[in-house]
């Protein structure tokens, strides 16, 4: 055993966290810890590191265990390219090296003693094997394919870390954890800021480093992979199961089933037994007043220890039910394309989705696939809708809220027909309850602006879905209630999404977009995934961990032959970088006009500069593509 953590609690003021938190980690165990936004993950992290105190309970290490954590990486201002940064985990290695040539250059000398010679030659016997011991014959192609696994081009990690984005400094920071290789590792979020390509990396990295874990995430695909263990923050209570996250969710189920039957049996129980008791109070007599007496007691005792069933406060439950029905011909795509100014961002893209379908668009970041959504919006070329098809559109960036009003107004705004009642408990289903329905939207957090599109969703009562990244900002929670709605939903589904679990729940075709074209698979993530090794081409997963991690691989031989392009390519990323930050300083200041109080009360205003953030979106989106198309092609 590695840690045991025994009986924490932990309250701020009069909230309570967890009480009678209990887990623990032997050597090899990856545990996932899961729960809602804000129950303590985080916090539990911390008392395990020792960077917050628990009420009561503790956090056994066996002796001279080493935890690592991926804020002690942080590296924010190094001026260190990507590669020197990351290699520093190794400067113990890079010591004996130097000690190693300063040996050989002391024993190339003529004039010692065979007893310096001896004491040197022991000296240098026992650090090479020290060394190769520690890996030093592998760490630099380790550094590089652990790079390359995360996503970072030849280029990128020959960068100063100091010109990286903040995603790609947590990613190099993740590095140096994997590396480091503590006895213990916590992770906060991995797989934040990582493409499907390197989260699958990561996945095999993890799996085949057999390291030690205690891992927070949403990601539910990744914990069936990695986790042999789940502990869930739930209700104030920490519920520990073995197995993957799928089974912990199974047995949690069970578990809140047996105490739910446990309970109605029991108090059923106690309303028959109060019964007899209200009889003998009634009778009145000294032996019926004993009577009661004793089955009080009977009745306390059953109800000493009774555990009630419970459900997270935030739990969510919705559903959506389209008013009519379309034809069978949902949708057909035929040679469409979107070419921008000397460059074509993808072309003959062909499928169809038929009534009832659950078709998932998925593809490289950077291909165009809500550019595609997008286009399809708008009904281009090539693009053809079938009789009785009634959209409804999930923008991941939440054009469709007015910023400037309340959660109740928006809502009203849009369904102007519907009662306040109505509104109200259609947003009660989302969590929206009480006075919480009257805050602004834009004091929101992206999850509860995410749930306030999906009720809006819900009440159009549409026949086809175009869902754009839905899963974005959602807890773990509020992710099954949308997989339920969706399961149960008899209209026709086209969705953009990352999250793996999520297609694999719902998808039966897959549509992988190319810079060539589509490839449409029949089935699930799995069976897209099994088919894509399969074909050893063109999938996402394999093509850019096998590409990456060659140091002569095809990636590297490419780039070789673009080198003459790359102060052109340079040029034009540096230009359109402007245009980016330009772009979002305007929507910035619309958004902080739309917050003014003599704007908000203007309509014509608020609608005038709504339209004009739209439109600065449009280009901001625009612009941001073709920076990953110019980022991709400087690769």
């Amino acid at each position: 055993m590695i840690l045991n953590v025994v009986k924490l609690e932990k309250s701020y003021g009069e909230r309570t966290l967890f009480t009678d938190a209990s887990f623990s980690i032997e050597k090899g165990d990856i545990l996932g810890l899961v729960g809602a936004n804000g129950v303590g993950k985080t916090t539990l992290f911390n008392i395990i590191l020792g960077l917050e105190s628990a009420d009561s309970g503790s956090v056994v290490l066996q002796n001279s265990i080493k935890v690592g954590h991926l804020s002690q990486h942080v590296c924010a201002n190094s001026d260190k390219t990507t590669y020197e940064e990351t290699l520093s985990i190794f400067d113990h290695l890079k010591n004996m090296e130097a000690r190693l040539k300063e040996l050989e250059k002391l024993l190339s000398m003529g004039d010692l003693s065979e007893t310096e010679s001896l004491t040197l030659i022991n000296e240098q016997a026992t650090l090479i094997e020290k060394y190769e011991a520690q890996g030093g014959l592998t760490y630099v192609s380790l550094t590089h394919a652990v790079l390359a696994g995360l996503g970072f081009s030849v280029e990128e990690q020959n960068l100063p870390v100091s010109a990286l984005s903040g995603g790609q400094k947590s990613k190099v920071g993740l590095a140096k954890l994997l590396l480091e290789k503590p006895d213990i590792m916590l992770l906060d979020e991995p797989t934040n800021h990582l493409d499907i390509s390197s989260v699958s990396w990561l996945e095999k990295f993890i799996l085949g480093s057999k390291i030690t874990a205690i891992v927070i995430s949403h990601d539910r695909y990744f914990l069936d992979k990695i986790c042999n263990k789940v502990a869930e923050i739930y209700t104030g209570k920490v519920f520990v199961t073995e197995g993957n996250y799928t089974r912990h969710m199974q047995l949690r189920e069970e578990m809140e089933y047996s105490i739910s039957r446990n309970y109605e049996n029991t108090m059923a129980e106690v309303k028959r037994i109060e019964g007899i008791i209200e009889q003998q109070k009634r009778w009145n007599r000294e032996k019926n007043i004993k009577t009661a007496e004793s089955k009080q007691k009977q009745i306390d005792r059953m109800l000493s220890g009774l555990e009630k069933p419970e459900k997270e406060k935030n739990d969510i439950t919705f559903s959506f039910s389209p008013y009519s029905e379309s034809g069978d011909e949902v949708l057909s795509l035929k040679d469409v394309s979107m070419q921008f100014p000397g460059k074509t961002l993808y072309e003959n893209v062909e499928f169809s989705v038929r009534k009832g379908d659950a078709v998932f668009i998925v593809g490289e970041n950077g291909v165009g696939k809500t550019t595609l959504i997008k286009q399809i919006m708008k009904k281009g070329r090539g693009i053809s809708f079938g009789v009785g098809v009634v959209i409804g559109y999930f923008d991941q960036h939440q054009l469709g809220l007015n910023m400037s009003k309340t959660i109740i107004d928006d809502v009203h705004d849009a369904f102007p027909a519907l009662g306040d009642t109505d509104v109200r408990s259609a947003l009660a289903r989302f969590g929206f309850k009480n006075d919480k329905v009257f805050d602004e939207i834009s004091v929101l957090s992206g999850g509860e602006r995410a749930k306030v599109s999906l009720c809006k969703l819900m009440l159009k009562r549409c026949n086809f879905l175009i869902l754009d990244e839905p899963t974005n900002h959602l807890d773990i929670y509020s992710m099954a209630a949308l997989e339920n709605a969706l399961s149960s939903y008899t209209g026709t589904l086209l969705v953009i999404s990352h999250d793996r679990y999520f297609i694999n729940k719902l998808a039966n075709k897959i549509v992988e977009l190319k810079a060539t074209g589509t490839n449409v698979i029949i089935g699930n993530y799995d069976t897209y995934i099994e088919q894509t090794l399969e074909i050893g081409e063109g999938g996402i997963e394999p093509a850019k961990s096998q590409k990456e991690m060659g140091a002569g691989g095809k990636s590297y031989q490419e780039q070789k032959k673009k080198r003459s392009e790359q102060t052109k390519l340079k040029t034009a990323i540096q230009r359109i970088e402007r245009e980016i930050e330009l772009l979002e300083q305007e929507i910035d200041d619309i958004h902080i006009r739309l917050s003014s109080p003599e704007i908000s009360s203007d309509y014509e205003k608020v609608t005038e500069l709504t339209n004009l953030m739209t439109e600065k979106d449009d280009l901001l989106t625009a612009a941001l593509l073709k920076w990953e198309e110019l980022s991709n092609e400087i690769m």
